[in-house]
């Protein structure tokens, strides 16, 4: 009997609500998704403010924003774990090389471990990156924390499921557009889940359940939770790193 594939709201419920905020995040709760994903990023005064982007429109980079300096809609990580009871949530920090403020010391990993700590999450999140140094920053800050490694687009899935499995990490984070049978299978074999993004198109959502894939992150919530609720499979997010 296979899993139901989880479904991941991307920065929340954005079908009527605006990315990343709290309003975003509740609605995906209300609205029965099994997990939220979301983005952290530090600011100047070394707060994790929820925001995919580096810079905020008319204000500038986030690192060099003070928390004071942040709009009403920006929230900070510690809130949106409170708004997202009942969920797991992936975290994934943002701090790439290419980013104003990059820091290489990694700081932004060892407080985003020990803010899931306070907030007695460790065992509800996935915390992801696109760099594989900020997860083994993170996992030297708090080795409990299931880690997820992001692919980027021009990722070769071979190589990366291998450094992934070498690693240590819980999870691989695929781009829906290189996902197939044999790596879904191949990252199993490893013990590694497959929570793919951004699946949005209907076409996608139900290869990606055809496949197995432990969770998707789309920006299509209602559609995928349709997609997904397949008679007689079992829990959503078995296969989900936490």
């Amino acid at each position: 009997m296979q899993a139901v594939t989880a479904v991941f709201a991307h920065r929340g419920c954005t079908e009527g609500f605006v990315e990343n905020t709290l309003e975003a995040f509740a609605e995906a709760g209300r609205q029965g998704a099994d997990g939220v994903e979301l983005d952290v990023r530090l600011t100047a005064d070394r707060a994790l403010a929820v925001h995919h982007d580096a810079e905020i429109p008319g204000l500038g980079p986030l690192s060099a924003l003070r928390v004071s300096d942040l709009p009403r809609y920006v929230p900070l990580l510690g809130d949106v774990l409170a708004a997202c009871e009942g969920m797991v949530v992936n975290v994934e920090i943002k701090n790439a090389p290419h980013d104003p403020g990059f820091d290489p010391t990694e700081a932004v990993a060892g407080l985003v471990a020990t803010a899931i700590d306070e907030a007695g999450w460790t065992r509800r999140v996935v915390v992801s990156s696109f760099q594989a140094s900020t997860l083994l920053a993170v996992r030297a800050a708090d080795g409990r924390l299931a880690l997820g490694a992001l692919w980027g687009f021009a990722d070769d899935p071979g190589s990366s499921l291998r450094a992934a499995a070498e690693a240590g990490f819980s999870a691989v984070h695929p781009f829906v557009s290189v996902v197939t049978p044999e790596l879904v299978e191949g990252a199993h074999e490893l013990g590694l889940a497959v929570n793919v993004w951004t699946v949005n198109a209907p076409a996608d959502l139900r290869a990606m359940v055809a496949l197995g894939a432990d969770a998707v992150i789309t920006d299509r919530l209602r559609e995928a939770m349709v997609a997904v609720r397949a008679p007689g499979a079992t829990p959503a997010g078995e296969g989900v790193a936490p």
